[in-house]
This record gives structure tokens, C-alpha cells and sequence, in this order.
């Protein structure tokens, strides 16, 4: 029988005098909250799913890719993804160090707001878009790898190392030698959940940072916007001993509801390197139509 209802009982029971009801009620209510407090506890305290999903494999395969595609729905708080070990092996951010990179240059002030400009030093590179003026969300969107060595190096290591501290971004391997690369080379490491754990900290506003560059940020992450959603995120590609990897990483918020996701991927033998700088959202896309998150 319920404690509850037998604290009930037990009060009429042996009920006596007003001052001994008055007891007994207060010894009710006390119960009464400690239960409703232990069924909550309970409700909040629910363990994560982990949901091997075939089909996000079939989308890789299709694709002459390896690796792993990463969704989190956190109302029904379960993760879905065709490869979990993938997931949790460290890489190299990337280019999706640009988030944190841009959060920290806001709050340092090496970033002075969204409409900073980035001159163009006159040197012509391989990538046609970086050889311009650019203001900060073309960038950031773009990745301009010479406009964030930029702001890194303004920033310095030391800065650096004590915001992404702050930040629990903490896997990264900065020193005054390596500060303008170490996303891209060397031995910095995120996996796959600590991106979207990192994610969900910012869009709940978890971050030890100002509302200001929470805005800020969060209007640069932007990348999709239609009646039904919007999605928000940044891609990431490194060559590491001339293996490519690449990264999307993101958020797609549809009314009141938010979806998480972090793709890595490797290209195979057979794979056409000249899609790998759309392959990466266009597998995660798929997955999200996969998974019921996008209907077009």
C-alpha cells in the first residue's frame, strides 16, 4: 500500500486532540511533498536512449562515406546514430571551432560586433570567396580560415586556453606556437556528443556569456530559415596526413522544439572529393528527413 495512504490512515486512526490533527496534517503534507519531490526528481533524472539507427548507415552508404551521423531529440531524450563508438572518438573541430573562436573574440572584444569587417590582405587563395573584404557572418560562413587565424592570434593562447575553460571546450591543445592553427593541425580533439552537448549549453543559455554575444551568435549560426524550421550550424574540413574529415554540426528548432546534430564523416576509395564540401549537409539533411525532423 501507498505511504501516503497509509499515513492517511494512521492519522484517523489515533487522532485525539486538535493539537495531535495538527501534527499528523503537517506530518501528511511533509510526505506528500517529499513524495511529489521524489517523482520528480525521477522525471528529470531520465536515462539517455541510445537508438541504433540502420537506415542513417544506408544514407552513408549511398554516399561512399564513413563515419557517423549523430541526432539528439532532447524532449523524448534519446540519441540516434548509425555508428555510437564513431561518435565518441575525438577529431579535430575544424572549421566548427569558428563558434567558439567567434563567441570568445565577442566577449574579448577582438570582435567589436556583428558588422566588423575583415580587410583583405591582397593575397590570393585557393578558396575564391576569402579574397574580399568580408563582415563577420561571411566569414564565419564562409570560413576564412586567414580572418579567424586573425582574431585567434589577437586573442592569444593565454586568453584562449582560460575562455575555453570557462567554456568547457576544454580538449583543445593551445600554446603561443600553434595558437592561429591548432584547430586544424595537431592533437585537439571533440567528439561528436561533446558538440552537441556543447550546442545545447548555448541555445539554453548555459554559456558563462553576455546576452549580447549570445545574440549575436546565435543569429550568425543561421543557415536555413522556412516556415517549418530553421536550421542553425557550421561545417568543418581538416586533412590530416592526407586523410580528409569533415564536420556538420548544428541545431534545427521547429515552434517550441529543438533537435541537435553532429556529423562526421570520411570519405571512401571510391568517393567524388568533389562533393565533399556539400556531401556533409546534404547526408545530414537527409537524416533529419529520415527521422520525421524536416518535412519539406
Amino acid at each position: 500500500m501507498n505511504l501516503v495512504v497509509l499515513t492517511i490512515l494512521n492519522i484517523f486512526k489515533t487522532m485525539k486532540t486538535h493539537r495531535l490533527f495538527s501534527i499528523y496534517i503537517s506530518v501528511f503534507i511533509l510526505a506528500l511533498f517529499i513524495n511529489c519531490k521524489k517523482k520528480e526528481a525521477k522525471k528529470n533524472n531520465i536515462a539517455e536512449i541510445y537508438t541504433n539507427t540502420p537506415s542513417l548507415q544506408i544514407i552513408l552508404d549511398n554516399a561512399q562515406l564513413n563515419g557517423s551521423i549523430l541526432i539528439y531529440d532532447i524532449e523524448k531524450n534519446i540519441y540516434y546514430s548509425n555508428d555510437f563508438e564513431w561518435a565518441k572518438t575525438g577529431r579535430l573541430p575544424a572549421s566548427t571551432f569558428k563558434i567558439p573562436n567567434t563567441i570568445i573574440g565577442l566577449e574579448t572584444g577582438v570582435i567589436a560586433n556583428d558588422s566588423t569587417k575583415f580587410k583583405w590582405d591582397g593575397i590570393n587563395r585557393s578558396v575564391q570567396n576569402w579574397n574580399q573584404d568580408l563582415v563577420l557572418k561571411n566569414a564565419f560562413h564562409y570560413s576564412c580560415v586567414p580572418c579567424y587565424q586573425k582574431i585567434a592570434r589577437k586573442i592569444g593562447s593565454t586568453r584562449m586556453k582560460n575562455y575555453l575553460q570557462k567554456l568547457n571546450y576544454d580538449k583543445m591543445v593551445v600554446n603561443s606556437t600553434n595558437i592561429d592553427l591548432f584547430w586544424l593541425e595537431g592533437d585537439s580533439k571533440i567528439n561528436q556528443f561533446q558538440q552537441i552537448d556543447f550546442l545545447k549549453r548555448f541555445t539554453n543559455s548555459k554559456l558563462p556569456i553576455t546576452k549580447r554575444t549570445h545574440t549575436i551568435m546565435k543569429n550568425i549560426l543561421v543557415i536555413d530559415s522556412t516556415k517549418n524550421y530553421t536550421i542553425s550550424g557550421k561545417t568543418g574540413w581538416s586533412i590530416r596526413n592526407n586523410a580528409n574529415n569533415g564536420w556538420f554540426v548544428g541545431y534545427i528548432k521547429k515552434k517550441d522544439k529543438m533537435y541537435y546534430f553532429a556529423t562526421n564523416i570520411t570519405p571512401k576509395p571510391t568517393f567524388n572529393m568533389g562533393l565533399f564540401p556539400s556531401i556533409r549537409k546534404i547526408i545530414t539533411y537527409n537524416a533529419l528527413k529520415e527521422l520525421n525532423y524536416i518535412i519539406e
